[in-house]
């Protein structure tokens, strides 16, 4: 799962890298005005706002923080870490998993408005054709960044995963913060109270 890992966060990374060039020319016409922090795209950006049995789910967990990133989370009791690094944090517990990766993208700094609206269109249009179920804008601790959710997979020992992409500004780097909660097809909707209340607990520092 490691390797799967790697693998895609490298191809976030050249997708984001190729994206930045076709931007480059539609930079002066696609820069952020003052009503962007509360919307994105035309439409609202929503804020947590965590049921009773998302709460619940976390109750008795333990806050873990990636030191290297400024982020921390709220994990449900008996998480486990797998993996931290400087560019890549794991933990699981239950057979669900929260995998998180950073990206420094520094030829993306003028772009990455641009870049995030793409990339709520380009879920907008995989929600179309059934890829995912859910689509939104979602703020997290005052970040806004793209939040979506895969479709229940053909097959029930399929992966399906609850995802958050963000671009930020953090120790003078600009980044791609893309977090990943999943667990398989079939137990998703058992995992699903405690996957949103880990995602609804993220800190970043700013």
């Amino acid at each position: 799962m490691k390797h799967l890992f790697l693998i895609a966060t490298l191809v976030l990374a050249v997708a984001a890298c190729n994206l930045s060039s076709k931007l480059k020319s539609n930079n002066n016409s696609n820069s952020s005005s003052s009503s962007e922090s509360t919307t994105g795209g035309g439409e609202q950006v929503e804020q947590p706002n965590p049921t009773a049995a998302q709460t619940a789910a976390l109750a008795n967990g333990e806050t873990v923080k990636w030191d290297q990133q400024g982020i921390t989370w709220t994990l449900p009791p008996g998480w486990k870490k797998e993996e931290v690094r400087n560019e890549s944090f794991s933990y699981s517990g239950n057979g669900a998993f929260l995998i998180v990766s950073v990206s420094v993208l520094p030829q993306m700094e003028n772009l990455t408005d641009a870049s995030i609206k793409a990339m709520y269109e380009g879920a907008k249009t995989n929600q179309k054709i059934g890829k995912y179920d859910e689509v939104r804008w979602l703020a997290l601790d005052g970040q806004r960044g793209v939040q979506f959710r895969e479709s229940k997979p053909e097959m029930a020992d399929d992966i399906r995963r609850l995802q958050w992409q963000a671009y930020r500004k953090y120790a003078g780097q600009t980044q791609l913060v893309n977090l990943i909660l999943s667990t398989n097809g079939a137990a998703f909707p058992k995992h699903e109270d405690e996957l949103y209340a880990i995602l609804y607990s993220t800190k970043l520092v700013h």
